[in-house]
């Protein structure tokens, strides 16, 4: 389907905001959702009407913390751009820079529904760098599918920087080094930002962003204390923090949804292979929620293919988690986090038009996508 102004007929209609719509319409002029509603919408004479009956329509899901491009699919060390781990402080590096726009985890992205995920550098560093959000198709250059850059800063607690500069003999190699050098790095941003004309240093100007609440503080971190301490360093600077992984972060969510911190949680298809994760459960994502924790499921791909995203969705679903809950944590939550909100995660009027014919419903593991929409043009 080429056009540029059409309306689907028939499917069930997810809108993500509002209760499913049975034998809805949605209808798309010039890459956005011009409406949604039942089958008494009204369709213009001009529009062409396609059917999809006995489909699912769901907005396009969003994986909000991924490694898509830098760590490509199948391509070894030559392929793997997910860590400058040469610093304990590389905020100055963006993981855009790194992105293979042609890597086939794009395609494996469209083809399970995911239309838009946040690509991280990894977390070797205490101070890895910048995210951004990007669609995962639609352009040939990267640049063409993003969204948002940079879409926060990423930092890593515990067990990695520990590691990889503890082998060096280099600081940090404990969790005081690792905080400590968090600490050191606002200090400096605080000055450079108070300072009259200072020479430009991208690292600080990027801290200075995160201080300013322009973008958020993304904090990986495993164990409970681990994101005690990631509270409590966002508390002393002021920073708006998210907390990426909280495989432990059941232990404290009424803490954390008191503070209105949000958790992205996963990557959940994987064994329980290091200490940090030995707690890892889908439970713990129902635990959250029940809580009143912004929840957003992820897959940390290639950790876990981006393809999978809803599979771990099913997964909390057995677990007891809510439906409504668990198709948010893939969709308008995730937006919300990445500041994309206004544009996607939910089909209303004047987003953009992305979404997913399903065959079914999405949470039913026969389900597949049959056809996918970004901007609405069809490109799977």
């Amino acid at each position: 389907m080429s056009e540029s102004q059409y309306a689907l007929r028939g499917a069930t209609i997810v809108p993500i905001t509002s209760a499913p719509i049975e034998n809805g319409v949605i209808i798309v002029r010039d890459g956005r959702i011009d409406a949604v509603g039942g089958p008494d919408l009204p369709v213009p004479d001009d529009l062409p009407v396609h059917d999809a009956a006995g489909k699912w329509i769901v907005p396009g899901l969003i994986d909000a913390h991924t490694h898509l491009g830098v760590h490509e699919t199948g391509e070894g060390w030559a392929g793997d751009d997910t860590n400058e781990g040469t610093d304990p402080n590389t905020a100055y590096v963006r993981a855009l820079d790194g992105i293979n726009p042609a890597e086939a985890g794009f395609a494996d992205a469209v083809a399970g529904g995911v239309l838009a995920a946040c690509v991280n550098p990894g977390s070797a560093n205490v101070i890895g760098g910048e995210c951004v959000v990007v669609k995962t198709a639609g352009g040939r250059l990267v640049d063409e599918l993003v969204m948002r850059s940079p879409a926060g800063i990423k930092s890593a607690l515990g067990e990695n920087p520990k590691r990889v500069y503890g082998e060096k003999g280099q600081t940090p190699k404990t969790r005081m080094g690792v905080a400590g050098v968090l600490r050191q790095a606002f200090v400096a941003a605080e000055r450079y930002r108070d300072a009259e004309a200072p020479d430009r240093d991208l690292r600080l100007e990027n801290l200075v962003k995160v201080l300013d609440g322009e973008i958020p503080w993304r904090q990986h971190c495993h164990r409970a204390d681990d994101i005690a301490t990631a509270i409590r360093v966002s508390e002393e600077f002021g920073y708006r923090l998210v907390l990426d992984h909280g495989t432990e972060a059941h232990l404290l969510a009424d803490v954390i949804a008191a503070k209105g911190i949000p958790v992205l949680f996963g990557p959940l298809l994987t064994a329980r292979a290091k200490v940090e994760t030995a707690k890892r459960f889908p439970e713990n994502a129902v635990r959250m929620a029940e809580a009143g924790v912004e929840l957003v499921i992820m897959t940390d791909h290639p950790v876990v293919p981006v393809q999978y995203l809803i599979v771990q969705v099913m997964e909390c679903v057995k677990a007891g988690l809510d439906r409504e809950a668990a198709l948010r944590s893939v969709t308008l939550n995730p937006a919300r986090v990445l500041g994309v909100e206004d544009r996607i995660g939910s089909l209303e009027a004047g987003k953009d038009a992305d979404f997913c014919v399903w065959s079914g419903d999405p949470l039913d593991y026969y389900s597949r996508v049959e056809r996918a929409y970004i901007d609405g043009a069809q490109v799977a």
